[in-house]
């Protein structure tokens, strides 16, 4: 993950799931966003301890399978405020940035308020909505079918038909959550 804001909030996330050593938290995390940022043990081991010093999560000794006892990190009331928090307020590059967004869905389900919920969503909605391209002439966006190079139009393409589907699914989900309870 290329900061330690993303990387914090999916450390809390998936230790408020369950506790966690952290070989177990480095697969956890490989299989969310490795593929497209990798965490090094140089990201990992300091996020931690910047999570520890403040309080957020903390760590105990335990047994190993084997011989080795390992340490096992454990999220801490401050630290499950926090990440509701976070969840419930999310920094506009958390909305705008698409993996550091779906690291924030992957633990919207914590957050217990339904409202909550919607309105990140909405956030998120109203960010695809508005115009926006890779790429721009005379201060405005071009599109796809204006685009002659084959590679930028190809990008275009892409990034509409995920938006697209993006955007549809945002949609169905707020309603979902705008059902009365």
């Amino acid at each position: 993950m290329a900061s330690g804001g993303d990387l914090s909030l999916t450390i809390l996330g998936f230790l408020n799931e369950h506790p966690m050593h952290g070989y177990e938290l480095k697969a956890h995390l490989a299989a969310l966003t490795g593929h497209l940022r990798p965490v090094s043990d140089g990201a990992l081991y300091p996020a931690i301890s910047r999570l520890e010093a403040k309080g957020l999560l903390e760590r105990h000794e335990e047994a190993g399978v084997a011989a080795a006892r390992r340490q096992v990190l454990t999220i801490t009331e401050a630290g499950r405020q926090e990440l509701l928090r976070r969840l419930r307020e999310p920094a506009d590059l958390d909305i705008s940035d698409q993996t550091r967004f779906f690291a924030l869905l992957a633990f919207l389900s914590a957050l217990p308020d339904p409202a909550d919920q919607a309105e990140v969503l909405r956030r998120r909605l109203a960010f695809l909505e508005a115009p926006a391209s890779f790429f721009s002439a005379g201060g405005r966006p071009v599109r796809a079918k204006d685009e002659p190079d084959p590679y930028r139009r190809g990008m275009l393409v892409i990034a509409r038909a995920s938006s697209q589907a993006e955007k549809e699914w945002l949609r169905q989900r707020i309603e979902e959550l705008d059902v009365p309870r």
